[in-house]
């Protein structure tokens, strides 16, 4: 059986020999296909295999189409809005993320824009700190939790909230102060780190009315998904509220009226930054590998994401 590595911003060289190792020692064939380009080279390489690897890279229903042997898809990495799934179930192919292996970098990026955001960009002014101050956690899930672990040693006082009553118990077990609602989480927090998933329900409801809650000096971290903003709206708050700072490592799409509406309380990574360390892109990709080889040799589908 063949397995492709898609990725058109390519694995640490590590990671792929990681992979390679996994891959080959369970008998199957490895393939790369990196820094392809253009999308039909994609439809050209998954043509006869078997098994996809990828990072942010796109499989839509045209890529499905073209991978007329695909049984199954891993994203390296925890979001996966870059895969069709309903796609991936009408064409019986099994999507997988690697849930876990980047949060600890998401967890320390989340936190570097913290400091920076509470030392004013760093423009040479006096700042706040972070000890004492009052942590949100928006989503306790893996990366949620690692920033809570995190917010221990800064000194914070951790609230969370969690729509899931198994993100309850991890909060109660880890000593995490549960809250009801968002509502009740923005309104008691000088800082909310956002965790949610980009979803149907979920776009689009962290704007206006929500942040506004916050209390005064509040900063928003967004390194979750660009689609959980309401842009309209927060520019709308941070126009009325010169007290608020944003500050994203996934660009807005109206990134310049960010900048103008909120000059010095406002910051955005050039692209998603969340993952990008060697620790991470090296367990994600072996992750990725290892999961694909259960998946071919026993049927394990510990990781599935589409039904």
């Amino acid at each position: 059986m063949k397995v492709l590595v898609a990725t058109d911003k390519p694995f640490a060289q590590v990671a792929v020999d990681g992979i390679r190792k996994e891959i080959e020692n369970a008998g199957y064939t490895l393939a790369l296909l990196e820094k392809y380009g253009e999308k039909a080279r994609l439809l050209e390489a998954v043509a006869d295999a078997d098994a996809l690897i990828i990072r942010s890279d796109v499989v839509d229903a045209e890529v499905l189409d073209a991978a007329k042997q695909l049984k199954i898809v891993v994203r390296a990495g925890a979001g996966y809005d870059n895969v069709d799934l309903a796609a991936a179930t009408a064409h019986g192919v099994c999507v997988m993320n690697t849930p876990g292996q980047n949060s600890n970098a998401v967890a320390e990026l989340a936190f570097g824009l913290m400091v920076m955001a509470v030392r004013n960009l760093y423009n040479g002014t006096s700042g706040t700190e972070l000890k004492g101050k009052k942590l949100g956690i928006h989503a306790y899930g893996n990366v949620g939790r690692n920033v809570a672990r995190i917010a221990k040693g800064f000194g914070m006082d951790i609230l969370a909230y969690d729509a899931f009553p198994a993100a309850v118990e991890a909060m109660k077990q880890d000593g995490i102060t549960p809250v009801d609602s968002a509502e009740e989480l923005y309104a008691q927090c000088n800082v909310v780190s956002l965790h949610i998933p980009a979803t149907a329900e979920t776009k689009g409801s962290i704007g206006h009315d929500l942040v506004g809650r916050m209390l005064k000096g509040g900063v928003l971290i967004n390194t979750a998904r660009k689609e959980v903003i309401d842009e309209e709206g927060m520019l709308k708050l941070l126009g009325e509220r010169t007290d608020l700072k944003y500050m994203t490592d996934i660009m807005p799409v109206r990134h310049a009226e960010f900048q103008e509406v909120a000059a010095g309380r406002y910051f955005s990574t050039p692209k998603k930054m969340g993952a990008q360390t060697a620790e991470a892109n090296i367990n994600a990709g072996i992750a990725a590998a290892r999961q694909i080889v259960g998946f071919l040799k026993d049927g394990c589908e510990r990781f599935r994401v589409n039904k």
